[in-house]
């Protein structure tokens, strides 16, 4: 990849940050203003040669999604490069319903493999795009957080925004 966009916006969750590449795909996002900790969500062989700072087309999803508009975040696009299994749990994770979240073994179910949580659960976590593709939207089988890469803090606001709608 060549180059890149990188935005960092205000959210109620603390700062955003969107990098985008030459065609407006997000390719990361996550709560943070730190550049590093973004390129870090990405392989090395995969972060771009050149980041500038710009808008995203976005941007006005994330700031439509906070204002009450959850389903926002559905439409924008995104480029996530992994195996078959990782893109298509990333699609499958676009897919759960808003307010219902899943256990790990619920979205291994989903991905046709219900005896496969250790896939599912590395899938969310490998998983660059934050919001976007919303792996916060998975839980563990006792109902309790789990892991998030930016904060269980992060991931219960967002789920509480959810089920509010």
């Amino acid at each position: 990849m060549s180059a890149a966009t990188l935005q960092f916006i205000d959210t109620p969750d603390g700062p955003f940050a969107i990098l985008a590449d030459e065609s407006d795909r997000v390719i990361v996002s996550g709560w943070t203003d730190d550049p590093a900790s973004v390129l870090a969500r990405l392989r090395p062989d995969r972060r771009p040669a050149e980041i500038q700072a710009g808008r995203t087309a976005a941007a006005d999803a994330v700031h439509a999604y906070y204002a009450g508009e959850i389903g926002a975040i559905d439409s924008v696009a995104v480029a996530q490069r992994g195996t078959p299994l990782q893109l298509a749990g990333w699609e499958a994770l676009r897919a759960i319903t808003p307010g219902i979240p899943l256990t790990y073994t619920g979205f291994a179910t989903a991905l046709g493999s219900p005896t496969a949580v250790r896939a599912a659960a590395s899938i969310c976590a490998r998983n660059a795009v934050a919001l976007f593709v919303p792996c916060h939207r998975v839980l563990r089988g006792d109902g309790t957080m789990g892991g998030f890469a930016w904060g269980t803090r992060v991931k219960e606001s967002l789920l509480a925004r959810e089920s509010a709608v």
